[in-house]
């Protein structure tokens, strides 16, 4: 069902801090045109924790009117609430989302069986589920063997694993044939070797057609041309992630024309030590 290049797009404010659908209009056309393989609205680099409602209803909305299903179209739609959870799964399943990324709950850190109840209850709403892994944000794992009991949920039908662990994804993988696609920029082709499909992307913001063609490449077995778009990459992903994502990423966007850079608070942009190295990276990439 999933496989490539699916961007994990930010989330555009202008300068009131307001949503600005104009520009996300033109994000998913510079997507769309660059060869994306799907959009993933509202995850942590959407900075999906400062996203009111009705903002998430009108993103939905205009991504399926740009999109017209040339790709996915996916909608984080986790919570800490098991509750809020359902409504917002319920809520992308009324408004045509194609799938839902759920993230494991964060702050208050279930144990496996609680993770494990959260999905499933999720999963029978009726609309196609990511589990999403991130301990760096939520201080919960998921670990595989959790995964693989959630994997014979009908619903349940990928994972995006940013756990940075291969290994975990070898054990999911030799067990189930969910589908695996990597959280971790710096960490997709190596996953990609031992089985994921491809990779939910920040760096594909700004770099969409190559992170496509790498992860093309890799899906027909061409691993040697795969790697050299990868350490083109590599550079690029490590310097994104110089401070909490997504402030080094806006802050490349707009050092590119891409986005005006907003950020909504608590984020907020990136000092001036790190804008330099992000702009020297970029001049370096040929990206400005």
């Amino acid at each position: 069902m999933f496989k490539g290049a699916i961007t994990a797009l930010i989330t555009p404010w202008d300068s009131e801090n307001r949503l600005n659908l104009k520009e996300l209009e033109h994000l998913l056309d510079f997507q769309l045109n660059n060869g994306i393989n799907g959009i993933l609205l509202a995850g942590c680099t959407g900075e999906s924790f400062t996203i009111e409602e009705y903002e998430w209803v009108e993103m939905l909305e205009k991504a399926r009117e740009i999109c017209k299903g040339r790709v996915p179209v996916i909608i984080g739609a986790g919570s800490s609430s098991l509750s809020r959870a359902k409504h917002m799964a319920r809520l992308a399943k009324e408004h045509g989302a194609y799938a839902i990324l759920v993230i494991t709950p964060y702050g208050n850190k279930p144990n496996q069986e609680g993770m494990y109840k959260y999905f499933m209850e999720i999963a029978d709403i009726g609309i196609p589920v990511i589990l999403y892994n991130v301990p760096s944000r939520t201080g919960s794992n998921l670990l595989p063997e959790t995964v693989i009991r959630l994997a014979k949920h009908p619903n349940i039908v990928a994972i995006k694993e940013a756990s940075g662990s291969v290994d975990a994804i070898s054990a999911i993988l030799s067990e189930c044939d969910i589908t695996v696609l990597s959280g971790d920029d710096s960490l997709t082709l190596p996953m990609m070797a031992v089985g994921a499909k491809g990779v939910i992307s920040t760096v594909s913001n700004i770099m969409p057609r190559e992170t496509s063609e790498m992860c093309s490449l890799a899906l027909n077995g061409d691993f040697l041309s795969a790697a050299k778009i990868h350490l083109k990459l590599f550079p690029v992903i490590k310097v994104l992630f110089v401070e909490g994502n997504p402030a080094p990423l806006k802050a490349a966007m707009k050092l590119m024309g891409l986005s005006d850079g907003y950020l909504r608070p608590p984020l907020a942009p990136v000092s001036e030590k790190n804008l330099e190295l992000i702009r020297k990276t970029l001049e370096k990439a040929g990206l400005i």
